[in-house]
């Protein structure tokens, strides 16, 4: 079953980005996350435990998938493409016309798997900037 994360499943869901080997969201990022858009942060239950999530993100012009997962024991059952075709449905319902991802430039298997989605890759440069520390600007 794919439905929304609640704050009972992060523990559930550290565990699956762990076992994945995903950086965990602390609990303020998602806090802030979730104040946002918590219907676009979904979990997949098999049973009652949580193996597999996928986090979304809105901003009014651009949809972003981030933090894919599925933890090792549920691999290969579709459950990342029913994660993700659930967000794309939300995305659908906000009237998202765009909906973008990154994958790491080493992961084959995962650029294999988006592009079976209907990704394509775009030449894009990233850039990114920690914003914890103010930058001088003398």
């Amino acid at each position: 079953m794919i439905r929304q994360f609640q704050w009972r499943d992060y523990d559930a869901v550290t565990g699956v980005w762990e076992s994945a080997g995903r950086e965990v969201v602390p609990r303020a990022e998602l806090e802030a996350k979730l104040a946002r858009d918590p219907e676009l942060f979904l979990v997949a239950e098999t049973g009652r435990r949580i193996a597999g999530v996928v986090m979304g993100a809105y901003d009014g012009r651009r949809g972003w998938i981030l933090r894919l997962a599925v933890h090792p024991d549920y691999r290969r059952q579709g459950l990342a493409s029913r994660l993700v075709a659930e967000l794309e449905a939300r995305f659908v319902r906000l009237g998202c016309p765009r909906v973008n991802l990154l994958v790491m430039p080493d992961n084959e298997a995962g650029l294999r798997f988006w592009q079976e989605l209907g990704y394509l890759p775009c030449p894009d440069v990233l850039c990114t900037k920690p914003m914890g520390t103010p930058v001088s600007r003398d």
